[in-house]
């Protein structure tokens, strides 16, 4: 079953963004753990939208939509801010962002790890990532 929900672009949707990813997983076959993960990979990708792409403007807004199948949830996010290709994205250098006691640069990272596919297309001023994550079998 597809849900959808409309964010604002704004740091202060992100806690909405948690309950509706909260109570949309929780009818999962998700593991706890799972979910948990997933919802920080989601989040992570809309803060950077919000925060990166839309610079905390309110009045934009990005559009989530969760599709639960029977052997995987698809997560698309769209937005018409400036867009950002994950799957382009160079990982820093850990080590050095460690040694420079830097903050960020490591959400993406751990987007790749904790999803199984990852997505995206620009087309006509629209940005659309997909976040795949299987289930175990």
């Amino acid at each position: 079953m597809k849900q959808k929900i409309q964010l604002s672009c704004q740091t202060s949707a992100l806690a909405e963004l948690r309950r509706f990813l909260e109570r949309q997983l929780e009818s999962t076959s998700l593991s706890e753990r799972d979910r948990h993960q997933v919802t920080l990979a989601v989040e992570e990708v809309c803060a950077n939208l919000i925060i990166h792409s839309h610079k905390c403007n309110g009045r934009d807004h990005i559009f989530l939509s969760m599709n639960d199948l029977p052997d995987r949830i698809v997560f698309e996010i769209e937005d018409q801010g400036e867009a950002f290709n994950l799957l382009q994205y160079e990982a820093p250098d850990i080590q050095r962002v460690i040694s420079e006691k830097r903050k960020g640069g490591l959400g993406i990272i751990l987007v790749k790890k904790i999803m199984d596919e990852i997505q995206f297309e620009s087309h006509q001023g629209t940005n659309t990532c997909r976040l795949i994550k299987f289930f175990q079998s």
